[in-house]
This record gives C-alpha cells, sequence and structure tokens, in this order.
C-alpha cells in the first residue's frame, strides 16, 4: 500500500497472464497422469492360444525380462494372436522404454516362428487416457472390407496428423483376403498332398527379382511380378498337372473372397460397421482435439461412397464441456453469494468491493500458475479454485474487521489503519492459510 501504483500495475499484469493463460490450458475430465506402459502385439494366423504363449510370447517376454524398470508383464494369448502389457516404474521414461522394448523385439526375430507374417509390433499406451471420440463407417451397400480400407488408408492417416491426437485405432477389421478352403477327398483323389499345394501357391503369389539387362548405356532390372489379388485369380492356379491334364487350385479346394478375421466383428445400431477410437495425447486439449477432427469428417464424407455414412457414437468433449461449465457456474455462484454475505455482515460498500476485486484478481493469477506447472482445467482443478475462495475471502474479512476496527475505535486513517492491521495480524493470517493448506497435502 505504500507503492499503490506498482501493485495496481503488479495486479493488471497478473490478470494479463492468467487471461493469457486461459487460452492455453488443456482441457480435460481429470488431471493428465502418464503411466510407462507399452503393448506389444503378434500375429500368427491360425495358432492356438497354447501355440502363441510357448512360440510367440515366452521368447519375448525372455528377452523383455531383461530390461530395466519394469514393474509388470501380463499376457493375453488368443487364436493367432498375442498380446503383451509391459508397465514400467513411474519415474521410467516411456519413449527410452519404448526404443528398448523394439530392441528386444529386435533380438527375438530370430526366435519366433518364420510363419509369421509381419513382426510384433508395439506401441505407448496410456491405459487412463480412455477415447475421446469414437465413430463408425456404415452402410448397406458398400461392402466392410472397402470401409475398412477407406478407415485404413484414408481416415487414419489423416486424423493422426492433427496436433493433440496419439492414436487413431480401428474396430472390427475387415481387411480383405482370400481364403483357400481344401477339399482332401479332391487332393487324395489326384494325389497331391498339402505341401505340394502349399509351394505350388507361394510359387504362384510372388513378387522377386528375376535378373537384370544392360548395357553401354543403360540399366534395366526384370521383376517378376505374379501377386494375385482376388480369388478368382487364385483358382486357375496350377498346382500339378496329371496325365498331361493341368490341376488348378480351384478343382481342389474352394477358393473365396473372405476376410483375414472372421472371429472380430462391429456392429452400428443393428448394421455391421466398421469402428474407429480416436485418443489423444496426455497434455491435449480435449475439447480442441475433437473439434478439430469433427472439422475434418465432412470431407472423408465426400470421399465415400454415397451409400456409406460416417456416424459419432461417443463424443468426450460433450460432457466435458457439461461438467466445466457447471463447476465455473458453480465459482462465479460462489463469488457472488461471498461478496453478497460480505455486504450483509459488514455492511459497508467500500469492504465489500475489496474482496470482490481481489477474489477474481486471485483467481485469474492461479491461471497463469497453473499454465506453468503443467495443469489443465478439470473438475478437480476448478473445484479447487471454488475451495479456494474460501479461504481468500477468510483471510480478507478477517484483515477488513481488522483494519475497520482501528478506524472506527482508534480513529486512524485507512492508510494508517491498514498498516496497523496488517502488522497485528499478517502472521496470524498466513499461519491459518498454510494449516488449511496442509490438510490437502496427503490428498497429492
Amino acid at each position: 500500500i505504500r507503492r499503490p501504483v506498482a501493485t495496481l500495475l503488479m495486479s493488471f499484469a497478473l490478470v494479463l497472464g492468467g487471461i493469457f493463460a486461459y487460452k492455453f490450458l488443456p482441457v480435460a475430465a481429470l488431471p493428465s497422469a502418464e503411466f510407462p506402459v507399452v503393448n506389444v502385439s503378434a500375429q500368427l494366423p491360425g495358432a492356438s492360444p497354447e501355440t502363441m504363449a510357448t512360440s510367440v510370447a515366452t521368447p519375448l517376454i525372455k528377452q523383455f525380462s531383461t530390461i530395466a524398470g519394469i514393474d509388470s508383464i501380463s499376457t493375453t494369448n488368443s487364436l493367432g494372436q498375442t498380446s503383451i502389457a509391459i508397465q514400467f516404474v513411474l519415474d521410467r521414461d516411456i519413449d527410452a522404454a519404448a526404443a528398448d522394448v523394439q530392441a528386444a523385439i529386435a533380438r527375438t526375430q530370430r526366435s519366433l516362428p518364420p510363419e509369421m507374417t509381419a513382426p510384433p509390433s508395439y506401441r505407448k499406451v496410456n491405459p487412463a487416457d480412455a477415447p475421446i471420440l469414437l465413430m463408425s463407417l456404415v452402410s448397406d451397400t458398400v461392402p466392410l472390407t472397402d470401409l475398412d480400407a477407406f478407415a485404413e488408408n484414408v481416415i487414419s492417416p489423416s486424423l493422426s496428423t492433427i496436433d493433440g491426437v496419439a492414436q487413431v485405432s480401428i474396430f472390427g477389421q475387415q481387411k480383405y483376403a482370400v481364403r483357400i478352403q481344401i477339399d482332401p477327398t479332391a487332393l487324395a483323389a489326384r494325389g497331391i498332398s498339402i505341401d505340394q499345394l502349399q509351394a505350388a501357391i507361394a510359387s504362384a503369389n510372388s513378387n522377386t527379382p528375376l535378373g537384370v539387362l544392360q548395357n553401354d548405356k543403360q540399366q534395366l532390372t526384370i521383376t517378376a511380378n505374379t501377386q494375385l489379388s482376388d480369388a478368382a485369380g487364385f483358382s486357375n492356379i496350377i498346382i500339378a498337372t496329371k496325365n498331361g491334364h493341368p490341376v488348378r487350385l480351384g478343382e481342389v479346394t474352394r477358393v473365396v473372397d473372405s476376410v483375414q478375421t472372421t472371429t472380430t466383428a462391429s456392429w452400428y445400431d443393428g448394421t455391421r460397421a466398421i469402428i474407429m477410437a480416436v485418443q489423444r495425447q496426455p497434455d491435449a486439449n480435449t475439447v480442441d482435439v475433437v473439434d478439430k477432427v469433427k472439422a475434418m469428417l465432412p470431407s472423408f464424407q465426400d470421399q465415400m461412397p454415397a451409400a456409406a455414412s460416417i456416424k459419432l457414437l461417443n463424443d468426450r468433449s460433450t460432457s466435458i464441456r457439461q461438467a466445466v461449465d457447471d463447476v465455473q457456474f458453480t465459482l462465479l455462484l460462489t463469488i457472488a453469494l461471498v461478496v453478497m454475505v460480505i455486504f450483509v455482515f459488514l455492511r459497508r460498500i467500500t469492504a465489500t468491493i475489496i474482496p470482490a476485486v481481489a477474489v477474481p484478481i486471485s483467481l485469474i493469477a492461479t491461471l497463469g500458475a497453473m499454465f506453468l506447472f503443467g495443469f489443465s482445467i478439470d473438475n478437480i482443478s476448478l473445484m479447487g479454485l471454488t475451495l479456494a475462495v474460501g479461504l481468500v475471502v477468510d483471510d480478507a474479512i478477517v484483515m477488513l474487521e481488522n483494519i475497520f476496527r482501528h478506524m472506527e475505535e482508534d480513529g486512524l486513517s485507512a492508510f494508517d489503519a491498514s498498516l496497523k492491521g496488517a502488522r497485528e495480524i499478517g502472521f496470524t493470517i498466513i499461519s491459518i492459510s498454510i494449516s488449511l493448506v496442509a490438510v490437502f497435502i496427503p490428498v497429492l
């Protein structure tokens, strides 16, 4: 109070800093919590859960156990698939942990079955962070394989480029595949073994270099691309020659256009669909990320066939907006009620204006501190601000009452009464505030 201009400028700077920070604070339902977890998945089509456990999961876990800082490893084995969740201690850097997992997978590669169509994959996950947006691709006429290809090749890569999007997952995938169902009777009648059948299919469906043609001026690489893309092409593969007549694959098997996995499916409103889930990065603004994703949906819809559509299943930003709005309204109502109560009991407009100005300045300045320390606007932080209103007002009322007492009883001026009143109970107010804050320390 000895330097009113400096005090006014400092208060003004704190308010500006808080308003600026408010625009950049993440908005979420709950505070961000990062758990260093890495998920590893591997596929071996047709393998039983027991085979996946012994041939795939065991070699991987053996290598993972050599990584430092692992808290727990859990494994789930199902038909043709293994999922390994590796949870590290909380102080382990997730990027370094993921690099160690990648190196362990590379070391295990030679110990895995050669029949695996793809090496094990890994991804960093946050179990506490559920998808912020669920949407479905649905159509009555467009094949699910086409919807799946559009989701994987167009939508997922585009959404992954949005700032704040951590991952786009696809559920109920229907990737196109050709299924060959063997007729044992037809094979036996022609004297063809399954090994011969498998070798003939592999030989007819390849993409290998044959050599190089070159002269003094140019060089050409010759490649034999005999890869087949549909059931009709596979049906015409010649697998053997009997009595001078070719035996085609379609004569001893049933070749059909199908999907890679027939044991998983997803529905939307009773109709088969492709489900997509969008997850945000831990420090991203949920509401902002959802708005950016929704802004891209019309462009995806324009690229899809007219009979297909994108439907929203679940939007977490809606509940977050409502919850945050409710808490913000409660916060404003609390401030208004506090000001009214102060006016009723003190019956002085001047005494009422002081906390009415001090409380908003304190709360807005707190937003700047929240930004600096990495906090977010969520239900917990807003409830904390609501409780802080009571603490600030308690201190203000005690201080004001003591100051006005000196003005009335001792006849001191406002300046002298403020100095004397602050010296008398300043330390007491600080002690009370610290003791109240200490109550919440065990919650941290």
